[in-house]
């Protein structure tokens, strides 16, 4: 009998970053190929199984058209198989979308002559609205690309057969992250920019750590956090998430928040598979 692959579906919108999630899963050593009609996923993962690759990546895109709502039912038939296969959807604001193609100067695949760029980004949103729930998102409206390339690479490394709960800091001035789960708002706590030798640090650093460790509502609301996802996380893993994103959010994204998300992570860590992300800091 043939052994079971490990199976990396990469997914998401045009110009979000998935070229660069293939390369990378190449570089790691995964078969990879892209841009395959969903209708030959079954066929060429049977093929690739016959011919002993134990490692593929697979984009998927809106190119698939009606198809995907096969997907769901693939993935089942696929796990039920037992092959290790995880689903990664990137998406990006549209604003960002935009930029990126009129910097590129290349052409939305959904674009036409009646159909504007900021409708094709919006058309293929609402193509792959039911594709995002199955995967774990990864919003790459403010990463780079070196940024890209390692979360990526972190998240193939999970433990599948275990959730992954994942901290990430980010600035409201910047957004909120379009993959979050959880949103936890920390700006009503003191803010250590406004202390002139804490402004250039970040939470990472002891001094600024010290300063929030020294107030009672910063203490009082870490502990409030901590207690909800402990509370709440077994309701997430009985629904057999496989993903978990809490984003903690402050103005700017480089103290109060970046300090509350590898706090609860390294609380987390003991007993689960946690990951840490700071999008500001990127």
């Amino acid at each position: 009998m043939d052994a079971p692959m490990q199976i990396v579906l990469v997914s998401g919108l045009s110009g979000s970053g998935k070229s660069i999630a293939i390369a990378v899963l190449e570089d790691m050593g995964y078969y990879c190929v892209d841009n395959l009609p969903l209708t030959m996923l079954t066929p060429l993962v049977e093929h690739l199984q016959r011919e002993h690759y134990d490692r593929v990546a697979i984009a998927i895109d809106a190119r698939s058209g009606a198809s995907f709502a096969q997907l769901p039912a693939l993935i089942d038939t696929l796990r039920a198989q037992g092959h290790d296969l995880r689903v990664v959807f990137l998406e990006a604001k549209t604003l960002s979308l935009v930029k990126r193609f009129s910097e590129t100067r290349r052409r939305h695949p959904l674009s036409g002559d009646t159909v504007s760029l900021a409708e094709a980004i919006q058309l293929e949103r609402e193509m792959l609205a039911d594709v995002a729930p199955l995967a774990h998102r990864i919003d790459t409206s403010d990463l780079s690309a070196s940024a890209l390339r390692l979360w990526i690479k972190d998240l193939v490394g999970q433990d599948r057969s275990r959730i992954t709960l994942l901290f990430e800091s980010f600035g409201f001035k910047h957004g909120i992250p379009l993959d979050a789960d959880l949103v936890f708002d920390v700006r009503c706590l003191p803010n250590p920019h406004y202390v002139a030798e804490l402004r250039p640090l970040t939470g990472r650093d002891a001094p600024v750590q010290t300063f929030l460790e020294a107030s009672a509502d910063a203490m009082a609301l870490l502990a409030d956090i901590r207690g909800f996802v402990e509370n709440w996380l077994p309701c997430f893993i009985r629904d057999h998430r496989a993903y978990l994103t809490v984003a903690i959010g402050c103005t700017g994204g480089q103290h109060r928040s970046v300090y509350f998300a590898e706090t609860l992570a390294a609380a987390f860590r003991e007993r689960e598979q946690v990951l840490v992300r700071h999008r500001e800091l990127s």
